[in-house]
């Protein structure tokens, strides 16, 4: 996978974002990205062939991976992060949406003529579609740790299964290969996906209070000059 190409693409939301949205994709891409690829894929590289069993039956070795290891951690991670940096293309389609939209108010009314005062300002629409990227990032995160730890009963990987499957002629001993290399990186990826949950949750709570507070001051400001009319209404 060309992580970078990702990376180039996210680039466009990141303008878009708010603090809490630029420190959410450094992790995704440096703590997340980087060591995925730079250590993680090489530690699960060898898994499968180096996956043990007390048996030469034929079809047993692999057989027993399969049931204990249903998807790898690898794969899935890479399921995690495509899916996780997904909703952000909503805002950038948005805002391109939203220029394409301005470009033609232009060629209708004139190069002076301005439908949004920025195109890439957070509010109508646009505010929507921000909030709900960061809704679905953070249910596609939680998700994804949830199957994980379904898939695997634990975060922790153990040294040693015991494994009955057919064709296996009893019940064996299988061996993980380097067990707690493996588990070290699985709390690593874990604890990185729940800092991303955290910042997107204050994140939506950040865009929410500011949401609210600008709309009691615009209403405050609303009734202050109503009142000022109906003053003058009364002199008059």
């Amino acid at each position: 996978m060309d992580w970078k190409s990702l990376e180039g693409l996210l680039s466009g939301a990141n303008k878009y974002s708010t603090i809490f949205g630029r420190i959410w994709l450094s992790i995704v891409f440096v703590f997340r990205v980087m060591v995925f690829v730079v250590a993680a894929e090489r530690v699960w590289s060898d898994d499968q062939a180096n996956f043990d069993c007390d048996t030469r039956q034929p079809g047993c070795k692999n057989v027993c991976y399969n049931h204990f290891f249903p998807v790898s951690h690898i794969r899935l991670w890479s399921l995690q992060l495509i899916f996780v940096t997904c909703p952000s293309f909503l805002v950038v389609l948005h805002v391109a949406y939203r220029e394409e939209r301005e470009r033609k108010y232009r060629i209708k009314y004139g190069e002076q003529a301005r439908l949004y005062d920025n195109t890439g300002q957070k509010h109508g629409g646009l505010w929507w579609t921000y909030l709900l990227s960061l809704f679905f990032k953070t249910a596609i995160e939680l998700g994804f740790l949830y199957l994980l730890h379904l898939m695997y009963d634990s975060f922790k990987l153990p040294r040693r299964v015991k494994c009955g499957v057919s064709p296996c002629p009893n019940v064996v001993d299988c061996y993980v290969a380097r067990p707690t290399e493996k588990t070290v990186f699985t709390y690593f990826m874990v604890a990185a996906s729940m800092v991303c949950v955290v910042l997107n949750l204050c994140e939506i709570f950040y865009l929410i209070t500011v949401r609210l507070l600008t709309m009691k001051r615009q209403g405050t400001v609303r009734t202050a000059s109503k009142r000022i009319i109906s003053e003058k209404k009364d002199l008059m």
